[in-house]
């Protein structure tokens, strides 16, 4: 690993960490129609460019972990990743998804620039050596989501199998953490924690924070809850205390997401959030 987490997109390396530019992670959770993939895609791009930050889109192909088994997925690995792929050469931007298994490593390191590790799976040891091979072999990053039972100093763990297993390009994300039931909490000491912390060969990811799973109230029925009026507040705060990325994810129209509509921000909303979070990084240096 380096002191910066390296993404080597379609139209270059974007470099996300300490002094570099804040980089935007924001796209639907599950991948949509390609109408819609391409609507949300375009509206964070151009208004990314507008603000001077890089973009990164995310989409997911399965989502194994539904609260419900009649719970929309999506497209499974093959149709997802000619879709992502598809995505990645009409946008011209870096793209990310998430992996469950380790035989999904190598086929998604093919086609995306970053392997997402979901929260629920971040100790996973098995899961985290095939990401990190896969990324050190096609020069891809790694995501990996702080578990919301973890806390910042356990992330030692997740760090060092992936750095064992030759991922050279890191990125840990904040997404709250378990405050008894139905809550998620944001530490943001805890935050600071993550930004002080040294990976393999004493280097540090870059911190992102995903201020829309943090909105989550887990476990209140059949679908995951949540309060989409905080993601502004918890995503300025975020770029304030000095994380390298922020997550979102957004869609035209929330209520119709296949995945996570309560937590959803508009695509007008998210368009909106950027162009503040690019004056905060700006006041900030950087």
């Amino acid at each position: 690993m380096s002191e910066t987490c390296r993404i080597t997109g379609p139209r270059g390396a974007i470099e996300c960490g300490p002094g570099r530019p804040l980089v935007v992670i924001a796209g639907p959770c599950v991948l949509e129609s390609e109408e819609t993939n391409l609507e949300i895609g375009r509206a964070m791009a151009q208004a990314c460019a507008a603000g001077g930050l890089p973009y990164v889109f995310k989409a997911s192909f399965d989502k194994a972990n539904r609260s419900s088994a009649g719970s929309p997925r999506g497209p499974g690995v093959d149709a997802g990743l000619a879709a992502l792929a598809a995505l990645r050469k009409a946008l011209g931007v870096p793209i990310t998804t998430d992996v469950h298994l380790p035989e999904q490593a190598a086929p998604v390191a093919e086609v995306v620039d970053v392997i997402q590790i979901p929260a629920f799976l971040c100790r996973q040891t098995d899961l985290l050596t095939a990401a990190g091979k896969a990324a050190n072999h096609f020069d891809r990053a790694v995501n990996v989501k702080k578990g919301q039972f973890l806390s910042p100093r356990e992330m030692s763990g997740p760090i060092g199998k992936l750095g064992a297993a030759g991922c050279r390009n890191l990125m840990i994300t904040e997404r709250g953490t378990f405050f008894g039931y139905h809550r998620l909490v944001n530490d943001f000491v805890g935050i600071g924690e993550l930004l002080a912390m040294s990976g393999t060969g004493n280097s540090r990811p870059a911190v992102c924070f995903d201020a829309t799973h943090s909105v989550q109230t887990p476990g209140t029925g059949d679908t995951t809850g949540g309060r989409p009026e905080f993601v502004p507040l918890l995503a300025r705060a975020s770029v304030a205390a000095g994380v390298h990325a922020v997550f979102l994810e957004c869609h035209p129209e929330p209520t119709r997401a296949q995945s996570d509509a309560s937590t959803m921000l508009s695509l007008a909303q998210a368009v909106a959030l950027v162009k503040s979070l690019a004056r905060l990084a700006a006041a900030r240096g950087q």
